[in-house]
This record gives C-alpha cells, sequence and structure tokens, in this order.
C-alpha cells in the first residue's frame, strides 16, 4: 500500500504539536502541588483532551474572541495565554492573569483575546453571543468561540443562544467538549440521545459531529466553521468527542474519601491509547516531518518553560489582604 501525503504544512503541525504539548506538561506539573496542597484552589484539568482546544484555536486569529468553562487551562494556553500568568493565578498569586483573587476557573487575557472562563455550567454561553452580537454590529470580523461540555446541554440558557444566534446569524462556534460524563455521571444517564450535535438542528443551524482526539479533524472542522462565520453565513455547532484522563476535579476522583475513579478501567484504557499527542507524534514521524531528536528537543524546552513558571509563581506574593474589596466592581 502506497504511503499516505501529508497535507498539512510543516509549520502548522509544529504549532499544533507545541500546543497540545504545552497544555499537557502544564497541566500535569500541577498533579504534584496538588496533591501536596501546595496549590489549594479547586483545578479541573485538561489532559486528554488537548486536540480540541489546540485545533480550534490554531484556526482563529488574535483578535477573535473564545470564552471558557471550569475546565479552562487549555482554552487559555492555545489561544496564547501566558504560562506563567496561568500558573501564578492557580497558587493564588498577585501576578496571576486575574491577580490572583480568581483561581483555576477564572483566566483572562484580553489581548488574546480570552474574555473569560466561569465554573457555572453554561455561564458563558450567553456572553459569547453577546460578544458575537457586538462583533456582528461593529462589523470588527471578529468570530467568537464558546466551549462548554456535555453537562451544558441540561441548561436552558444554552438552547435560548442557539435561537438568538441562529436568528440574527451570529459569527460564533458553540464548541462543545463531549468528554461522555458530567462530572461523574455517564452521558448515558443524563441523555435520551447521546448525539450531541442533534441539539442544534431544530434551530437551523449547521452542526458537525467531530474525533476531538484527532487534531487534524478539529483543525479542518474549525477552519470550516470560521469561514462560515467570517463570511455572515451563521453560527456553528461542534460537538468533539474527547475523554479526560484526569479526574473531574483535581488529579484522581475523591469518591467518599478514597482516590478513585468509578469509570471503568477498560475504557480508560482504551481512551488512553488514543491519545492526542502520541497520534500527532506518530504522524509526525511516519511522514518525516521532524526526527526524534527535534520533538524531544522541543518536548524538553516546553518542560523547562513549565518548571519556569512554577518558579516564577513561587516567588510572587499572594494579594495584600487589605485590597479584598478592589477590583470586584470596575468604576
Amino acid at each position: 500500500m502506497p504511503k499516505a501525503k501529508n497535507n498539512y504544512p510543516k509549520r502548522v503541525l509544529q504549532k499544533l504539536y507545541i500546543s497540545m504539548l504545552r497544555i499537557r506538561l502544564c497541566e500535569e506539573s500541577l498533579v504534584g502541588p496538588i496533591r501536596t496542597g501546595e496549590i489549594r484552589c479547586p483545578v479541573h484539568l485538561y489532559s486528554g483532551e488537548e486536540a480540541v482546544a489546540a485545533g480550534v484555536c490554531k484556526a482563529l486569529g488574535q483578535k477573535d474572541y473564545v470564552f471558557s468553562t471550569h475546565r479552562s487551562h487549555g482554552h487559555y494556553i492555545a489561544k496564547g495565554g501566558r504560562i506563567n500568568e496561568l500558573i501564578a493565578e492557580v497558587y493564588g498569586r498577585e501576578t496571576g492573569s486575574s491577580r490572583g483573587r480568581g483561581g483555576s476557573m477564572h483566566l483572562v487575557d484580553r489581548g488574546k483575546g480570552i474574555l473569560g472562563s466561569a465554573p457555572i455550567v453554561a455561564g458563558t454561553i450567553p456572553l459569547a453571543v453577546g460578544a458575537a452580537l457586538t462583533a456582528k454590529i461593529r462589523k470588527d470580523g471578529r468570530v467568537v468561540v464558546s466551549f462548554f461540555g456535555d453537562g451544558a446541554t441540561g441548561e436552558g440558557v444554552l438552547y435560548e443562544s442557539l435561537n438568538f444566534a441562529a436568528l440574527n446569524k451570529l459569527p460564533i462556534i458553540f464548541a462543545c467538549e463531549n468528554n461522555f460524563y458530567s462530572t461523574h455521571m455517564p452521558i448515558r444517564e443524563y441523555r435520551p440521545n447521546e448525539k450531541i450535535a442533534d441539539i442544534a438542528n431544530p434551530f437551523g443551524i449547521t452542526t458537525r459531529s467531530v474525533d476531538g482526539n484527532n487534531v487534524l479533524k478539529v483543525f479542518e472542522a474549525s477552519c470550516r466553521a470560521v469561514f462560515q462565520c467570517r463570511s455572515g453565513l451563521g453560527p456553528v455547532f461542534i460537538e468533539f468527542l474527547t475523554y479526560r484522563l484526569r479526574g473531574h476535579v483535581g488529579p484522581d476522583d475523591e469518591v467518599q474519601g478514597n482516590r478513585t475513579d468509578i469509570r471503568p478501567p477498560k475504557e480508560i484504557a482504551d481512551w488512553r491509547r488514543r491519545d492526542p499527542i502520541a497520534s500527532l507524534r506518530r504522524y509526525i514521524l511516519r511522514h518525516g516531518i521532524f526526527d526524534r531528536n527535534e520533538l524531544t528537543t522541543m518536548e524538553t524546552q516546553i518542560a523547562g518553560e513549565v518548571r519556569c513558571a512554577h518558579e516564577f509563581a513561587r516567588r510572587c506574593p499572594h494579594p495584600d489582604p487589605k485590597e479584598l474589596t478592589e477590583y470586584v466592581f470596575r468604576e
């Protein structure tokens, strides 16, 4: 059988690989400090879902906006957020992206188009719709991405947002990261129809269901969606099928005080074999885009970047308790 042809520029593959690897190494570096109690705020790790953030954000421009959820680190990093500020925020330091006052689930970097994340399920979806309406009124060419999980499909505000976006042909991508669990509840126990992409059909919205562990398919689908939005043809709904490799919150699921995981071991093992980073690495090596030494050099550089971010965060001060009520409202 002839060797399959690579259809992607070397620079694109490199950026996708680096983006996913940066997310993974950053997330895994938090495991130790969480377990020792050095990091005190709740942290929802993104390990395993990196292809979604990397592929979607690679299709965007810097001026485009993203809104995120409680599992926010991947979107923040993929859109260009600074790791130093992310790690400092998780440690609760003044130099964090929210000045140490928001923690892991409240990340923002307006200069990179990251307009905020929040732990309220579906809470940022209507905010993203508002930003998309603003972009249309201003005719500034921006596209907005609303990231949310499968659990958000149980919230009424999602359907109101879909309806409003469709009526007004807003330039917004509804990016549903379906990891098949809402906290600890499997999707079969809270949805009669497990195909989430179907929920947008009644609103006349273009819908797609994509392998969220294949970063190239994510990137292709996202590029098409961005083109549709920029062309004034209205919103797109994409269901990305993916899987988290860590607990719902923290490295492990804490069930009745025990570190465990309610998910079947075989299920976890099957998804580990579909690791998005390992898959892209094999693709890159198979097509001779980079050799093993070049990939190892990238990995070493990113590991050093993450290590320096932790050192930076530990050196930085906590917020001054006297400023507790400051930055609450904008005057």
